[in-house]
C-alpha cells in the first residue's frame, strides 16, 4: 500500500511551492508546523507576512511588463481593498511595496486616519471610496477631504450620493470623483445588474445634467467589478470591452476623465491543482484595453485593480488537531476536529469555498478516505470534498493527527468575527503572526490568545 505522500505526488505533484516535507512532516513557507503546534497548540489560526508583499509585487511586476510590452501610455496603481482583511498587521504589510487603498464603509475612514497619524500612509496616497454610502461615511470622506487627503476618491454607486458632496465640498478642495458602472450579472445568477452602481446607460446623462458645469468637481474615473473575478471567459471579455468602449464614449466628452478601475476578483491557489496563468491574464487585460482604446481613437486610461484576496489569502492558514474518530457505517469514517469549520473559515460552510488541505505529520502512514467534522452540534460543520476530486484522504494511522488548511487569510477572521460570539460558544482561536528578521530567522508574535470562558460571558452579559 502507497503512503500518504505518495499518494499525493501521484495524484497532484508534490511537493509545490510553498510547501515540502522534511522528516514526515510539512512545512510550509519554510516554517516547521509541527514545532509551531507544539509552541501554541491548536487550533492555530497563524498569518506568514511576507507573503503579501511577495504577492503585491507579483502583480506590480506583470502589470508593468504588460504596459511595456504592449507599449501601453497609462501607468498603474495597485490597491488593497481593506475589506478582505482589516487587521493592522496585515495593511500596514500593505503599504510597505508603495500601494493605495480601496474602501468599502466608514470606518476604513479613522483607520486610514490613524495610519497616517503614526506614518505608515501619506496625505497624498490614493483612496477609493466604494460601496453604497451611509451619511456617517459620506462625513468622513469630507472631513478627510478638508484635511489634506487630497486624493481621496469617492466611486459615486448613486446619483443622489453627489448631493452631500456638492453641498459640502468647498471650492478650494476639489474633488475627485469616480463613477461606478452597474456591471451585468453573470448568466447563472438570480439578478440581470448588479445593485451596486449606476446604470450604464444613464452615466453620462447623469455628468452632463449634474457635473459638468459645476467647478468643485472632476470625474477622473469609471469603475465596475464583474462578479466572475478575473477569469479567461467570454463573460469576462464580454463585460471588459463593454465597460472599456464606454470609457471611450465618456472621455470624449469629459477630457477629466483618466483613469479606469477595473476592480478585484484575482483568484488565489485555492487547491493543489490550482492552474492560473496570471501573466497570460495581466497582459491580455493590458492589451484589450488598449485595443478597444485605439479602435475608438482614445488615449489608453490609467489602470486601477483592487486586489483583496489575491493580497492575503496565500498568507494565511489553521492548523487543527484530530481528536477522535468514528466509524458511522460501512463506508463513513470521521475526523473530528478540535475547531469548527462554521466559526472558523466560514467560507466553507456558506459558499462551499475549498482550501488547500494537507496533514502536518504522519505522511508515511498509508492514506484512507474520510469526512472531517467540525466540534459544533450542526449538521453543516464538515469538509469532506477536495476542489480537485470529490473526497478528503488523510494518513491512515492511530497516532496523533495533526492538519491544516491553507491560503484562508481572505475574510475568514472577519466573517467569523474575530473575538465575537460564535456558534456554540466556541472560542476564536489563537492567532500568531510570523516575520522575517533581516537574517532570514522567524520572529513569531502572538496577535491574540484564544478567548476564554470570562470574554465570552461578559460579551453575553452574564
Amino acid at each position: 500500500m502507497q503512503s500518504y505522500q505518495e499518494f499525493l505526488d501521484l495524484s497532484v505533484g508534490f511537493p509545490q511551492e510553498g510547501f515540502e516535507i522534511i522528516d514526515d512532516e510539512l512545512y510550509f513557507n519554510d516554517l516547521n508546523l509541527m514545532e509551531m503546534i507544539e509552541t501554541y497548540g491548536t487550533p492555530l489560526r497563524f498569518t506568514y507576512l511576507p507573503m503579501v508583499s511577495k504577492k503585491i509585487q507579483q502583480a506590480k511586476l506583470l502589470f508593468q511588463q504588460a504596459i511595456v510590452k504592449n507599449n501601453y501610455r497609462g501607468s498603474y496603481k495597485y490597491c488593497y481593498c481593506t475589506k478582505s482583511s482589516h487587521f493592522k498587521h496585515i495593511v500596514e504589510e500593505a503599504l510597505k511595496n508603495d500601494i493605495h487603498l480601496e474602501t468599502s464603509s466608514a470606518f476604513d475612514m479613522p483607520m486610514i486616519d490613524a495610519l497616517e497619524k503614526k506614518g505608515a500612509l501619506k496625505k497624498d496616497m490614493t483612496v477609493i471610496c466604494n460601496g453604497f454610502k451611509t451619511f456617517q461615511y459620506k462625513t468622513y470622506i469630507i472631513d478627510m477631504l478638508h484635511d489634506g487627503f487630497k486624493n481621496i476618491i469617492p466611486v459615486l454607486d448613486n446619483k443622489e450620493e453627489f448631493n452631500i458632496y456638492d453641498d459640502e465640498v468647498e471650492m478650494d478642495t476639489p474633488c475627485n470623483l469616480g463613477i461606478r458602472i452597474a456591471a451585468e450579472e453573470q448568466p447563472d445568477s438570480q439578478f440581470y445588474t448588479s445593485r451596486l452602481g449606476i446604470r450604464l446607460e444613464d452615466i453620462i446623462d447623469f455628468y452632463h445634467n449634474k457635473i459638468e458645469d459645476n467647478p468643485n468637481f472632476k470625474v477622473k474615473l469609471l469603475h465596475f467589478f464583474i462578479n466572475s473575478g478575473i477569469s479567461d471567459t467570454p463573460y469576462y471579455w464580454n463585460e471588459l470591452e463593454k465597460y472599456v468602449t464606454l470609457y471611450c464614449k465618456f472621455k470624449k466628452i469629459n477630457p477629466d476623465l483618466d483613469t479606469l478601475d477595473i476592480g478585484g476578483g484575482m483568484p488565489f491557489k485555492d487547491s493543489l491543482v490550482f492552474d492560473f496563468d496570471y501573466e497570460y491574464m495581466i497582459n491580455e487585460i493590458v492589451s484589450r484595453i488598449k485595443e478597444i482604446c485605439a479602435e475608438n481613437d482614445t488615449v489608453e486610461p490609467d489602470i486601477i485593480t483592487e486586489f483583496g484576496k489575491y493580497t492575503v489569502a496565500e498568507a494565511s492558514g489553521i492548523l487543527y488537531k484530530v481528536l477522535g474518530r468514528k466509524q458511522q457505517n460501512d463506508r463513513e469514517r470521521w475526523l473530528m476536529l478540535d475547531g469548527s469549520f462554521i466559526t472558523n473559515l466560514p467560507d466553507v460552510w456558506a459558499l462551499n469555498q475549498k482550501y488547500i488541505l494537507l496533514p502536518v505529520n504522519n505522511w508515511d502512514s498509508e492514506y484512507e478516505r474520510v469526512n472531517l467534522g467540525g466540534i459544533t452540534c450542526d449538521g453543516q460543520d464538515y469538509y469532506n470534498q477536495e476542489a480537485h476530486m470529490n473526497s478528503v484522504f488523510m494518513p491512515k494511522t492511530r497516532k496523533v493527527q495533526y492538519l491544516g488548511f491553507f491560503n484562508t487569510g481572505a475574510y475568514q477572521e472577519v466573517l467569523s468575527g474575530y473575538g465575537g460570539i460564535h456558534h456554540c460558544l466556541l472560542p476564536s482561536p489563537k492567532h500568531v503572526l510570523i516575520r522575517r528578521n533581516r537574517d532570514e530567522t522567524f520572529n513569531f508574535e502572538v496577535f491574540g490568545e484564544e478567548q476564554n470562558s470570562k470574554q465570552v460571558l461578559k460579551i453575553l452579559g452574564y
